[in-house]
This record gives C-alpha cells, sequence and structure tokens, in this order.
C-alpha cells in the first residue's frame, strides 16, 4: 500500500491570493499543507507570502487543472514541464491533476488557425475499457516526465456516457492499479456525482482505492429547490459533505492524509477562519460516537 508523502499535515487551505496573507500567518501558526493551482504561478517568479510561506514549512502541491488526461491526445509535454518546474521550485513531493478531458482537436499546420475546441470545464472521462486504456497510457507518459509522483482526483461529472461499463470506483481501482498513481479523494466532487447522477457517496467512497489516497478535497455548495447539489467552490460546506470527511478520517485514521478546503470565490479571511474551524471539527469527530 503506498503510503501518501504528505501523511500527517492535518487540516489546510488552498493558497488564493486574497488570503495570502491570512495562509501567512497561518503557516507561522502551524498550519503545514497547501495547494496552489498550477496553471496560476509561475516557477520562476513565486509570488512574496506563497515563498515566504514554503520557507516557514509549508507544503505547497501543485495543482493542474489543464492537462486533460481523459482526452485522446497525449499530455502537452509544455504543460508537464510547468508541472514539474513548480514542483521543484516550491520543494513540493507531489503534484496533482483531475481525471478529465478538456478539449479536443489540435492547432492546424499553419500555426495560426486552430481546430481545438476548449471545453472550458472538466468533463468525464467514459468509464469503457477503451478510454481506461488511453487514461492509462497519458498517466504513464505523465509520470514519465515528471519527477515527483502524480495524484488524480475524482471531478463533479454532471453525465455520464450511455457506453460505460463499470462505475466511478471500478475505473479508479483499474488506473490505480495500472499505473501506480495516487489519488486526490475530492469528498465534495463525490457527493455532487452522486446527488447528479444517482448511488449513496459513502458506498461509492468505500469501494474507491482509499489505500492510494494522497490528500482529501473539500469545498462548498449548495443544494437547489430541485435537489441537485451544486458544486461552486464559493459557499459554505454542507453538512453532508462534512459528515463525508468524517467518514474519511474515520476509515483513514487521524494520521493519514490531509484534508484541504478549496474556495475559489467570495474567498475572504473570515470566511476561510469560519470554514476552516468547521471542516477541523469533522475531522475530530472522527472516532467519536455518531
Amino acid at each position: 500500500m503506498p503510503r501518501s508523502p504528505v501523511a500527517g499535515l492535518g487540516v489546510g487551505a488552498g493558497w488564493r491570493p486574497a488570503i495570502a496573507h491570512e495562509l501567512l500567518a497561518r503557516t507561522r501558526s502551524g498550519m503545514r499543507f497547501s495547494e496552489v493551482v498550477a496553471e496560476n504561478v509561475t516557477p520562476g517568479a513565486l509570488p512574496k507570502p506563497l515563498a515566504e510561506a514554503v520557507r516557514a514549512g509549508l507544503t505547497v502541491v501543485p495543482h493542474g487543472v489543464t492537462l486533460g488526461l481523459a482526452g485522446a491526445d497525449a499530455p502537452d509535454p509544455g504543460r508537464l514541464d510547468h508541472l514539474a518546474s513548480l514542483a521543484r521550485a516550491l520543494g513540493a513531493p507531489l503534484v496533482s491533476e483531475h481525471i478529465a478531458f478538456v478539449r479536443a482537436g489540435a492547432p492546424a499546420p499553419d500555426d495560426v488557425h486552430t481546430d481545438v475546441l476548449e471545453a472550458g470545464h472538466l468533463v468525464p472521462a467514459a468509464r469503457t475499457s477503451d478510454a481506461l486504456a488511453v487514461l492509462v497510457d497519458n498517466v504513464r507518459a505523465a509520470q514519465d516526465r515528471l519527477p515527483v509522483p502524480l495524484a488524480l482526483e475524482n471531478i463533479a461529472a454532471t453525465l455520464a456516457w450511455p457506453e460505460s461499463t463499470m462505475d466511478e470506483a471500478e475505473l479508479l481501482t483499474a488506473l490505480t492499479d495500472a499505473t501506480g498513481c495516487l489519488f486526490l479523494l475530492d469528498v465534495a466532487n463525490l457527493h455532487a456525482t452522486c446527488s447528479a447522477l444517482g448511488g449513496d457517496p459513502r458506498d461509492l467512497l468505500d469501494r474507491m482505492p482509499l489505500d492510494h489516497v494522497a490528500y482529501v478535497h473539500v469545498a462548498g455548495g449548495f443544494t437547489d429547490p430541485e435537489g441537485v447539489y451544486w458544486d461552486t467552490h464559493a459557499h459554505d460546506m454542507t453538512d453532508d459533505v462534512l459528515d463525508l470527511v468524517t467518514h474519511v478520517v474515520d476509515t483513514l485514521g487521524p494520521d493519514g492524509p490531509p484534508v484541504l478546503l478549496e474556495r475559489d470565490t467570495d474567498v475572504s479571511a473570515e470566511v476561510v477562519r469560519h470554514e476552516l474551524d468547521r471542516l477541523q471539527h469533522a475531522v475530530d469527530r472522527a472516532g467519536l460516537p455518531a
């Protein structure tokens, strides 16, 4: 069983410019784990508060959003080199990305026109043996070019391809078995997928490759009047999602993979303090009677 290279780092928050000084202060008072969106940072010009936090002992994982590893094309070498350079600049023990495709097509031969279509969103992979084979090849290509292990995240899926022959837990298990990659478990995405497509999130979670979990994502959202959960990263975490966090920590142990809060809009120091307190409470509830 691969041990997470960031095991035992506790509760952290994703690095965002709006709360950079708050996160630097938290680092100085004991926060040990964070994550930065890789496409927003230049390896040779780290923002000063981020560089200071790393020097103060904060472990920061580069988190990519544009590789599109589930697409038909091999991962772009330039994007992989950016992830690799950022991992070195941050001294990161791993990098992470999503199990999704984000574009189709390729640049035209004249280098002026383009036949590339960008989805503008993380689109789920078809859960078929053919799609899995492409994904495995692309993940191996990425692993070969990266200097540190790669963790891959389950996305919030709003559709399921009719050709699918396996569920998400089966796809993830097959992927980790074939490549040895780590797993970035996003419990809010899991909740959103089950809300949109049906299924029990706890049952699905328990069948995922939990022995490969590198770290855990959690984010806020809301349930609309029709009962559909919206994974917004702009609202407070729901009780259902926090209950899943407690269940994960119960399963993996209090000294297991760290848990990271993602907040992308409506970000302020006050909001993040409140949400981190709630997240820490959910983690601390693990092991206690229900």
